[in-house]
This record gives C-alpha cells, structure tokens and sequence, in this order.
C-alpha cells in the first residue's frame, strides 16, 4: 500500500469514526433496504448464527466451550426476535382509542416511560427514559399503548434524534392531533463504555407539536415531568 492509499485508508476510517460519535440521523425514516422482509425470521436467525459463529471464531474464542458454543444462536435469536423486533412493521401496536367522554381538554402526561434501544454506529444499548404528552382532539388512546409505541420504535438499531420524532410522528397519526410533545433522556453506552468514557452525562432530545410549540405550554409540560428548570 502506498503512502496515499494508506492517508486514504485513515481518512475514511476517521470519517467512519465521526459519523458515529456524532449520534446524529440524516432521516426520520429507519434506513432499510427494499427486500428488508423477503426473509422469514427463522432463516434470519440461521444466517445472523452463521455469521456471528465467524465473528466469535475470529476474536479467537473457542466454540467447544460449553458456555460458549449456544452463544451464536441466543444472540441471533435475540438480535431477530427480541432488541431489533420494532424492525418488522407486524409488530407494530395496534392502538386502542376511546372517546374523550369527560371531554377533558388539558394535557394529559405520562412520563418515565423505560427507553431501551441500541445505538446504529456501534450496536451498543441506550437506556433513559421518555415522557410524552398530549391535548385530545376528541380521542384519548390506552395509557399502556404510549409504552408500547415507545417500546416498538427503541426495539430497533437508533440514534436518539430520530426515535423522539419517530415516536412523536406515531403519536401524532394515531391521535390525530399536532398537540403531542416528547423527552427522551437516555444514557449511550457507545459514550460511557469507549470513547471518552464519560458515565455521567445523558443526552436530551424533544419533539413538540402543536399547542406544545407555545412556551407557556410547552413550560407546563416541564414542569410536570421535573423538568421547569431545563431550556428544552
């Protein structure tokens, strides 16, 4: 390799490296290519063991070994049916919505909603948690469905940015309003386990819509979730 291949080599390994440090999404869309689904899950797990046998054999582990050797498969099964399963839209929730029958017209809050997903440039878990809130339009949706929304968008690869709009475009849809305001505040491992090693910071992210764009809205909002003292 010559000297301007090899400052060629670095330069896009570099690039890479910034990328992912970043933590910044150029769409809201989750980038997936066209025949995503031509594959059954089954099949999918068959390959993902196959290829994560080679990974394991290349750092060197011995697969004879008894605590390793089901490895491959738990994590293909994992990777298919459990962490990346928002991937496939047929696990997407199904939303229960009812009449605002009280016609209750103030926002409604549920926060400390568990985020669990895992960072897209290195496939390492982000933990925090969101808080969502919204105005009726007429409709008020099953409490336990707003977990479920977020849980479906974080059982995928992320970047944080993109699963706050994500969820808040969901939110939007199903109870057909702009009047929908999400937090994300989650903790990145890809920060805390390497790179700087920082195990104290968290990374906030938000979505408002709506009656949430007005700053005294959007201030009550804060307020109810611990928050009054942040500029979000």
């Amino acid at each position: 390799m010559n000297g301007n291949q090899y400052n060629g080599h670095n330069h896009d390994e570099q690039l890479i490296d910034d990328i992912g440090d970043e933590h910044g999404a150029a769409a809201i869309d989750t980038p997936m290519r066209p025949d995503a689904f031509d594959l059954d899950n089954d099949t999918k797990i068959d390959l993902i063991e196959e290829h994560f046998r080679e990974i394991m054999g290349i750092l060197g582990l011995d697969l004879t070994d008894d605590s390793l050797k089901g490895s491959p498969r738990r994590v293909a099964k994992m990777y298919v049916t459990e962490i990346f399963r928002g991937l496939d839209p047929a696990n997407k929730p199904l939303p229960t919505l009812f009449e605002n029958k009280f016609r209750y017209n103030e926002m409604l809050v549920e926060k400390d909603i568990l985020v669990q997903t895992y960072c897209e440039h290195h496939f390492v878990p982000v933990i925090g948690k969101a808080h969502i809130a919204y105005i009726s339009s007429g409709k008020v949706i099953g409490l336990s469905k707003l977990n479920r929304i977020v849980e479906y968008f974080s059982k995928r690869p992320q970047v944080q940015e993109r699963l706050t709009v994500q969820i808040a475009d969901e939110l939007k849809k199903v109870l057909e309003t702009e009047d929908v305001a999400v937090i994300v505040d989650a903790k990145h491992l890809c920060v805390s386990t390497r790179g700087v090693h920082d195990i104290n910071s968290s990374t906030i992210t938000a979505a408002y819509g709506g009656k949430f764009e007005e700053d005294a809205t959007r201030q009550e909002f804060l307020r109810y979730i611990g928050c009054s003292n942040v500029t979000i």
